[in-house]
């Protein structure tokens, strides 16, 4: 058995980079059931957790093989899928490319589902996904907020020993 899902994800950074965070709505169209979470973070970038919001949404799928439509505002996530960008990058190795350690997590999620991206205009008044800006925004704000790792050592040079954010 196949299960259908619907999922909006919003991310988005206060500064870029900044503080950021995601924001997920997850609904099943057949039970109506609804999840809602987000997380926080204290340096990233509006991309970096758009594409967060996709990886955890679907991380959070119980069940493999489900029929998951994912809504984003985000051209960088929903066209690199759409466009077939990321299978050429992933070809390269993502060579040049950033977020390489979010592709790679991205894709392996991916490929264990049936996974329709729709990139929806922002803040134009779907419900959801004025939703999951709300659940970003209020995340990157709060007093306790994780490391992005990959953004870290992405961006961490070293100079003379000591630890330089580029």
């Amino acid at each position: 058995m196949s299960y259908k899902i619907s999922i909006y994800t919003d991310g988005a950074a206060s500064g870029n980079p900044g503080p950021g965070g995601y924001g997920v709505v997850m609904i099943s169209p057949e039970t109506k059931l609804r999840k809602e979470f987000s997380q926080g973070f204290k340096c990233t970038t509006n991309n970096r957790m758009e594409l967060l919001a996709a990886i955890v949404a679907l991380e959070a799928l119980k069940y493999d093989n489900c029929d998951v439509t994912l809504y984003t505002d985000s051209k960088y996530v929903a066209d690199a899928v759409e466009k077939g960008w990321i299978f050429e990058w992933e070809k390269k190795r993502f060579k040049k490319k950033k977020n390489p350690d979010l592709w790679n997590r991205f894709l392996k999620v991916y490929r264990k589902h049936n996974v329709t991206i729709v990139w929806i205009k922002g803040h134009a008044e779907n419900k959801e996904n004025i939703r999951c800006d709300k659940l970003a925004t209020e995340a990157l704000k709060k007093k306790y907020l994780l490391t992005d790792e990959g953004y870290d050592k992405e961006n961490t040079i070293f100079i003379n020993g000591l630890n330089s954010v580029v």
